[in-house]
This record gives C-alpha cells, sequence and structure tokens, in this order.
C-alpha cells in the first residue's frame, strides 16, 4: 500500500486540474456525521461560482492563494493561512495555481 499524504494527493489532484476543462479537480478526505472535508485544486483564474453555505466553514490555503469574494468584501487567502467563509453569499478565485482545503460543518 502507498503512503499518502496531502501533499502528494494536492499534486495529483491539481495535475487533473490542469487537465479538465473547468480548471478544477477535488477529492473528499472527510465526511462524516458533522464534518466534510475537501481538498479542493484550482488552477490559475479558475471560479468557484457563487453559492451560499448553509453552516459554518472554513478554507485553508496549502499551495497558491486565493480569493474568496463575500458582497464588496474580498479576502485574501495565502498558502498557509485558513479563513472562516462567510454565512452570506461569496464565490472562491484561484489567483493562481491553488491547493485549499474547504471543511464543513454539517447541520
Amino acid at each position: 500500500m502507498a503512503e499518502m499524504t496531502l501533499e502528494s494527493i494536492g499534486t495529483h489532484q491539481l495535475d487533473a486540474a490542469k487537465n479538465s476543462p473547468n480548471g478544477r479537480a477535488s477529492r473528499t478526505l472527510h465526511s462524516g456525521a458533522r464534518l466534510r472535508q475537501t481538498l479542493m485544486a484550482l488552477t490559475a483564474g479558475t471560479r468557484c461560482d457563487e453559492h451560499q453555505s448553509e453552516g459554518d466553514a472554513t478554507v485553508q490555503c496549502l499551495r497558491g492563494r486565493v480569493r474568496l469574494n463575500a458582497g464588496e468584501r474580498s479576502i485574501l487567502v495565502e498558502e498557509g493561512t485558513l479563513v472562516d467563509v462567510p454565512p452570506w453569499r461569496h464565490d472562491l478565485v484561484a489567483d493562481e495555481d491553488s491547493l485549499v482545503i474547504l471543511t464543513v460543518g454539517l447541520g
């Protein structure tokens, strides 16, 4: 059995995103009764469409840089940074090829 790390999974996901017509790829890391964590790879310029989260959520940037846009506010999420996702409508845009972990509390 091969050892899997976030780095190796992330590298694989970024390769998949670069070969995807929508510029992204994701893999669920954990899905339980109260929490879901998803590793998302986004190529530079890729936008996750505007939406609203039902529960608490965070975005942690592992590689690259993304912007979390919510209304008039734009939050720069750089490598190594963890931010709360606002409870109102928002989108996520990759400024460069990026890996993020989206953690969502399930109600």
